[in-house]
C-alpha cells in the first residue's frame, strides 16, 4: 500500500504540474503509457494514473468509485528491449563489464569491502556476495523497512547505510566506472533514442500529433541507466515513485527546446537537471548533438564482440574454400572415372583405309 500511496501521489503531482496543459478530464489521444510486464509497474501505472486521472461527471461508471481504468501497454519480458536493464542478450556490454570487474577501482572497492560482504554472505545465508550482488540484500532490507517491519538484530542503521553505500557502487558497476560511454551506447541510450525520437516527432508542428503525454513504468536501473546515458546521475539510489520529465517548449520565435527535471521527493517541486554542454533550457537541436554519441543506430552490431565478428568471417570464408575444395574434389573424381572407366589393353585404330572405305 505504501508504493501504491507514493505512486497516487505522484499521480496528483503531476496533475497539478500539467493543470491547462492538459485536460480536465481523461482523453486517450493525449496520453500513453508504457510500462514493463512486471506486476509492480504494471500496479505502479494504474496507481499513477488514478491520481492524474479522476474521473468526472459521465466517467464515473460508479458514484462510489473515484476510479477508472486508464490502459497501460506493454510486451512480454522476453522481447523488452527499451526499459528493463541492463538489456540482454548483448555480448559486448557483458565483456566490458567483465572487464569493469578487473578494473582498479572495482578492485579495490571489493577489498574494501571483503569482510563486510563475508558478513553479509553469513548472516543471510547468500553465497558469493559480492558488489554485482549485494544490491538484492539492500532492496529486501529497503522495502521492509519501507512497510514499517522488524529488520534482524544484524541490520544497524550503520550496516543499513553501508549496503545503501554498495548498492549505489553496484548502479555505477553496471552502467559506468569503465567506458561508460560505449556503455550508454548498448543499454541507457537505447531508450534516450526513443526519446529522442518521440521529442522530434512532437516538434513536427506539421504532423498535427494530439499526444501530449509519454509515461513509461519501469524500474530503478530504468532511471539510472538514462541518466548514466545522459551524464547527469548523482550517484545515489533514486527512492520509490520518482519520476524524470523531459518537457518540450516551443519558444517565441518558433524554434523548440527541451527542460528535464527530477522528482526523487515526495512533497517536493521536481529539481532541473541540465545535460553537461547546455544550459537548462537546451535547444532542441543543441540536446539532440549533445546526445547523438550515446544513442546506437545498430543495437544488434553493436552488441557482438569483435572476435565473434571476426570468426563469423572466418566460418564463412572457410565454408567457401570448402565448397571450392569439394568441387574440385568431385571434377578429380569424375576424370579418374572416366579414366578408369575405358577398358584395359589394346584398342582398335582406324587406318586410312578403313576410313575411305
Amino acid at each position: 500500500q505504501v508504493g501504491m500511496r507514493q505512486q497516487w501521489e505522484l499521480g496528483q503531482a503531476l496533475r497539478r504540474r500539467y493543470r491547462g496543459f492538459l485536460s480536465d478530464t481523461y482523453r486517450r489521444q493525449e496520453i500513453f503509457i508504457r510500462s514493463t510486464d512486471c506486476d509492480r509497474t504494471l500496479m505502479s501505472a494504474e496507481a499513477n494514473l488514478a491520481g492524474l486521472y479522476p474521473p468526472e461527471g459521465q466517467q464515473m461508471f460508479n458514484p462510489n468509485i473515484s476510479w477508472q481504468p486508464i490502459p497501460v501497454h506493454t510486451v512480454p519480458e522476453s522481447e523488452e528491449r527499451l526499459l528493463k536493464f541492463p538489456l540482454t542478450p548483448c555480448p559486448r556490454y557483458e565483456q566490458l563489464q567483465n572487464e569493469t570487474r578487473h578494473s582498479a577501482e572495482y578492485i579495490n572497492k571489493t577489498k574494501e569491502n571483503w569482510q563486510f560482504l563475508q558478513m553479509v554472505a553469513n548472516k543471510t545465508g547468500i553465497r558469493n556476495v559480492s558488489l554485482d550482488s549485494v544490491w538484492s540484500v539492500y532492496d529486501t532490507l529497503f522495502c521492509e523497512q519501507a512497510h514499517k517491519m522488524d529488520l534482524p538484530v544484524w541490520v544497524t542503521p550503520d550496516v543499513m547505510a553501508r549496503l545503501k553505500q554498495l548498492k549505489d557502487f553496484g548502479f555505477e558497476f553496471l552502467f559506468g566506472i569503465h567506458k561508460r560511454v560505449e556503455k550508454a551506447r548498448l543499454q541507457g541510450g537505447v531508450l534516450l533514442g526513443d526519446i529522442r525520437k518521440n521529442l522530434t516527432r512532437a516538434a513536427n508542428v506539421s504532423a498535427h500529433l494530439n499526444l501530449k503525454v509519454l509515461a513509461y513504468s519501469a524500474h530503478d536501473t530504468t532511471l539510472v541507466a538514462l541518466q548514466m546515458a545522459l551524464d547527469v546521475y548523482n550517484r545515489i539510489q533514486a527512492p520509490y515513485a520518482s519520476c524524470h520529465l523531459f518537457e518540450l517548449y516551443q519558444e517565441d520565435d518558433g524554434n523548440f527546446s527541451v527542460e528535464m527535471f527530477f522528482r526523487n521527493e515526495s512533497g517536493k517541486e521536481p529539481f532541473p537537471l541540465t545535460i553537461p554542454g547546455c544550459q537548462h533550457k537546451c535547444p532542441l537541436q543543441r540536446f539532440l548533438e549533445l546526445t547523438d554519441p550515446i544513442v546506437s543506430q545498430d543495437w544488434k552490431q553493436e552488441c557482438q564482440v569483435a572476435s565473434t565478428i571476426h570468426d563469423t568471417e572466418l566460418f564463412v570464408g572457410l565454408a567457401v574454400c570448402g565448397s571450392i575444395l569439394l568441387l574440385l574434389i568431385i571434377l578429380l573424381l569424375t576424370v579418374l572415372f572416366r579414366i578408369q572407366s575405358q577398358p584395359p589393353g589394346y584398342r582398335h585404330v582406324s587406318n586410312e583405309g578403313e576410313e575411305q572405305a
